[in-house]
């Protein structure tokens, strides 16, 4: 039987008066809680996503409930360096810098290796690993030439380190990614800048839906200890926990957020 998920943790001002910027944000999937976590502990919000009504809409909803000075949107391919700039420098510009990017966008799929393309296994992890490459590499001249610390947190995969059916080409760029983390950390830390993953198990919203069987949902879900998928605010409070002050002796780890059976 799935059990039933936690109440909602509320705020504690954790990243107040920061500047954060979040890739693939828009909607209902761990992008969208992330920003809306944010905003809760008291940070000023840039969200990028590719999709630009989803991420009006995103926008809006967030301002009326936050304020329109708290957050603000651009449209965002995270395979264009050109779209990732004008991300960040809009964060620059509303609130004179930058503190902390979540590096959320990724893209999935399922294809046996025998039967996946080229074009499918490129798209995977031009999205999924180059594009924490090139938003990674953006922040970091930013928060380098302001010399005055930041963060940077990116999405991985517990699938980085466990074998599943159908997923080379995800599996393969989440564990770039955590590859990406532990090496890009040791540069960052010369100039005061921390930079972790987290790789969450299965946390359901309606991006994994639509590229998932609900057999295969089902199967996963019964792996997971608590008998439950993740809401995607239980890996948002992990990602603000990594963006706090909490963390501050952590950098180059990647944090699992599963309660999958040993």
């Amino acid at each position: 039987m799935t059990g039933k998920p936690p109440p909602y943790v509320q705020g504690h001002g954790l990243l107040a008066g920061r500047t954060a910027v979040v890739t693939a944000a828009a909607g209902a999937g761990i992008g969208g809680a992330t920003a809306r976590k944010l905003l809760e502990e008291g940070a000023r919000v840039v969200i990028g996503d590719a999709h630009a009504r989803r991420l009006g809409e995103s926008v809006v909803a967030l301002a009326g409930e936050f304020g329109a000075d708290q957050v603000a949107g651009l449209p965002c391919d995270v395979t264009d360096e050109e779209q990732i700039d004008a991300l960040l420098a809009l964060a620059v510009r509303r609130h004179g810098g930058l503190d902390l990017v979540v590096n959320n966008a990724g893209l999935g799929g399922t294809s046996d290796l025998v039967e996946m393309t080229d074009d499918a296994w490129n798209k995977v992890v031009d999205v999924t690993l180059g594009g924490t490459f090139r938003c990674t590499r953006a922040a970091l001249r930013i928060l380098k030439e302001q010399d005055t610390g930041g963060v940077i947190v990116n999405n991985a995969s517990v699938i980085g380190w466990r074998a599943q059916r159908g997923q080379s080409h995800y599996a393969a760029a989440k564990a770039g990614v955590m590859a990406l983390t532990r090496c890009s950390a040791l540069e960052a830390a010369d100039y005061g800048v921390r930079i972790n993953a987290v790789a969450p198990s299965l946390a359901m919203h309606p991006h994994l839906v639509k590229v998932t069987t609900p057999e295969l949902l089902a199967e996963l879900t019964e792996g997971e200890a608590f008998g439950r998928y993740a809401e995607p605010w239980e890996i948002a409070n992990v990602i603000v926990f990594l963006a706090s002050d909490y963390s501050s002796y952590l950098t180059g780890e990647t944090v699992s957020v599963s309660s999958q059976r040993a």
